[in-house]
């Protein structure tokens, strides 16, 4: 692609808007995290910087995003027992795990993540996001609890409602619900929102709590090594944290490559998503990931290459180095009322809106996915959905993989037509039997070959194995026929394997399933199958 002077202003303007677009919900994502608003600022000017530079995706926009903040909360209270320290360790180890998923080239398969599965910690991480923010909203302190601990909290902050910062919070979600949308081109809703909702803080509605001191400059290293204890514990919560970070990423990364017309490299892009979210991490930042509002904000703008990324980073950089003081006085209650806007557009309504329309199976999984992600945690939500989502899936493809397994009785008068030395007294005698093996099998299927073609085998005298249609067979598959020859053994039937070749062969040979079968019985063709037939029935 040509890179010429328009191409740069697009990228500028893009990179421009997007950041400030990026400012205040950097700000309240750095807040709801429990890592401070500057964390925020510090992870999306640290992974926005380093996923365009290395990523895969021309122009999408990386930093905070919901699940990745609502995850980073989790992480706190859960599983760094509220040490930022302890925290930003699983940040880095989740990090150097993205960076591992692409160079295995992995990445092109973290999108196959079940769409109720994604729909479900979603809508739980809007709805967490919006429970959160309803103690702010009154000018109540967060919960350190989450958001069970928030609606515990709510009645108390009810009873002593802080009406300023209510006044601004409503003032604040109303611009952001209800800002045209043509004049977000020029001034976007979030920072129409952070504007007027800080004038009415520090000029009017006074009183209402403020973000504090933000640090200004460059953030200090923050890094001390853990013990191996810590790493063994931090493992699963930074898988699960990589895990979302990948897909939120792909995902945007899909999105960007439908509104620009180009294909991102799925790999390439998890690796700049992880080198991001190490540096954020080192750097006392929040985790990050492929922000959608932000990439389609900076395609509509102008930016087109990773330059507009790389813009918008230096562009919040500058802002921290001279501007952390003038965001200090902002209330509280303008982030809360700028996130609820966000965590009521995170919801899948398009998803909840069909819901007596799902498929039962479905159904389960989107809801219990949700129900989890709100009431326990977002790290056992997504993994109890995968792996229930995955048996879901077993089942159903165990029921394709049985009907492409044949077994049927030949008729003696059939099978060996034409064999003149073969004495056929009676027309129905079927003393050999057909298995087919065609498509794949694997541990969906391999389990139920012994119950049902087990009792097959045991009816004749001969067994034909037929791979000639097989295209795949997994370990347990492999294993699971070796079964079944013994099932042969132990009835007297004698067994004949043809047509194995390809990675069938090598799986069966891998494994010496066939190691108790005497060589002349394993054939090519269904001649040759039909000769040693013959010999075994005294032919």
């Amino acid at each position: 692609m040509k890179y010429d002077f328009r191409t740069f202003q697009g990228d500028v303007f893009g990179g421009i808007t997007s950041a400030v677009v990026a400012l205040p919900v950097a700000l309240a994502f750095g807040i709801a995290s429990g890592l401070g608003a500057e964390a925020g600022i510090y992870g999306a000017i640290a992974v926005g910087f380093f996923a365009s530079v290395f990523g895969g995706t021309r122009s999408q926009i990386s930093g905070p995003t919901p699940s990745m903040t609502v995850a980073m909360a989790v992480i706190i209270s859960a599983h760094a027992d509220s040490s930022f320290t302890k925290a930003l360790i699983i940040v880095v180890l989740a990090g150097l795990i993205q960076v591992l998923l692409g160079v295995l080239r992995i990445g092109r398969f973290v999108v196959y993540t079940p769409h109720v599965v994604v729909s479900g910690f979603m809508s739980g991480i809007g709805i967490i996001i919006m429970l959160i923010q309803v103690l702010p909203f009154l000018g109540a302190p967060t919960s350190p609890q989450g958001p069970m601990g928030a609606l515990g909290d709510l009645p108390e902050a009810l009873a002593n409602v802080n009406m300023s910062a209510l006044a601004i919070a409503t003032v604040a979600l109303v611009i952001a619900v209800f800002w045209p949308k043509r004049l977000s081109r020029m001034a976007p809703a979030p920072l129409v929102a952070l504007v007027v909702g800080a004038v009415l803080g520090i000029f009017w509605l006074t009183g209402a709590p403020e973000i504090g001191t933000i640090p200004e400059g460059l953030p200090a290293l923050s890094f001390e090594m853990p013990s191996g204890a810590f790493l063994l514990g931090a493992l699963q919560p930074a898988i699960i944290l990589a895990l979302l970070g990948s897909v939120d990423s792909l995902l945007t990364s899909l999105v960007a490559d439908a509104m620009t017309g180009t294909r991102h490299k799925p790999d390439k892009e998890l690796v700049g998503q992880g080198i991001g979210n190490i540096v954020s991490g080192l750097f006392s930042g929040m985790p990050g990931a492929g922000a959608t509002i932000g990439t389609v904000t900076n395609i509509r703008a102008g930016g087109s290459t990773p330059v507009s990324g790389v813009i918008r980073a230096l562009f919040l950089l500058a802002l921290l180095l001279g501007g952390g003081k003038y965001l200090e006085p902002i209330p509280h209650a303008v982030l809360a009322g700028i996130l609820m806007k966000i965590g009521w557009d995170i919801v899948d309504w398009r998803l909840l809106l069909r819901i007596h329309r799902l498929r039962r199976d479905h159904l389960v999984i989107m809801l219990m996915t949700l129900l989890l992600t709100v009431a326990v945690d977002l790290v056992t939500a997504v993994a109890i959905g995968l792996i229930v989502a995955g048996m879901n899936h077993a089942r159903q493809l165990k029921g394709l993989e049985l009907d492409s397994v044949v077994s049927v009785p030949v008729l003696d008068r059939v099978f060996f037509e034409g064999e003149k030395d073969m004495e056929i007294s009676d027309p129905l005698q079927a003393r050999v039997g057909m298995v087919a093996l065609r498509g794949t099998l694997t541990v969906a299927s391999s389990r139920n070959l012994v119950s049902v073609i087990g009792a097959d085998i045991r009816e004749h005298e001969v067994v034909v194995f037929d791979f000639s249609e097989a295209l795949y067979l997994d370990d347990s598959a492999a294993m699971v026929i070796e079964q079944l020859l013994d099932v042969a053994r132990e009835s007297s039937t004698r067994v004949i394997v043809m047509g194995l070749s390809g990675s069938v062969q090598e799986m069966i040979d891998t494994l010496e399933v066939l190691r108790k079968l005497p060589a002349n019985r394993v054939v090519n063709r269904l001649e040759e199958a039909r000769g040693i037939a013959r010999e075994l029935l005294g032919g």
